[in-house]
Parts: C-alpha cells; structure tokens; sequence
C-alpha cells in the first residue's frame, strides 16, 4: 500500500470556498486518473503561528508505479490549476509513504 500525501496550509479568508472546491472538484479529478483506490481528507488540528488552516489530503494506491504515473502525466496541470486559483493564498508539500 502507498499513500500520497499533499499537506496544505490554506489561509483563512479563501478557507470554506477552497475546501468545497477541493472536495467537489480536486479531490474527484485525482481520484478520475484512476491510479488510486481511496482518498480521505482530514484537518490537522495543531494550531499554527502563520494561522490559517492544514488539511492533510491521502491518496491510497496498491503500486509506486501508479503513483509514479500520477505524479509523472497528472500532478502537473492539476497542481497549476490549484496554483492559479488560489495563488498566494496557500502551501503544499507533498510525501510519499509505504506500508511497511
């Protein structure tokens, strides 16, 4: 089992316009690659200094070749759309992880 993870810290006064868009449009998108099986957001609940809100978004898939695949062909005009629509307004990073 891979996870892709994508940790967002999404400022306030986008917040509950960007996560409805995130999960009627961004999430679904990713999930229509085909390349995972399950996707489940959740909010980290840690305070932050710089403010804003984190969600952590998770991308189940069964190989590191589709996750590869995602990254490769998918994650770039996703990722710009994102950009272009909530430029400034955000950080990301993303992490791979294995089921160990």
């Amino acid at each position: 089992m891979i996870l892709y993870n994508v940790t967002v810290n999404i400022d306030d006064s986008v917040h509950d316009e960007w996560l409805e868009w995130m999960r009627r449009v961004h999430v679904p998108d990713v999930m229509a690659t085909g390349l995972f099986m399950e996707s489940k957001i959740f909010r980290i609940n840690n305070p932050k200094p710089e403010g804003g809100s984190s969600y952590s978004f998770q991308y189940f898939s069964d190989s590191m070749e589709k996750v590869n695949e995602y990254i490769e062909k998918f994650a770039p005009s996703l990722r710009e759309e994102h950009s272009k629509k909530y430029r400034d307004k955000f950080v990301a990073f993303r992490t791979v992880l294995e089921l160990v």
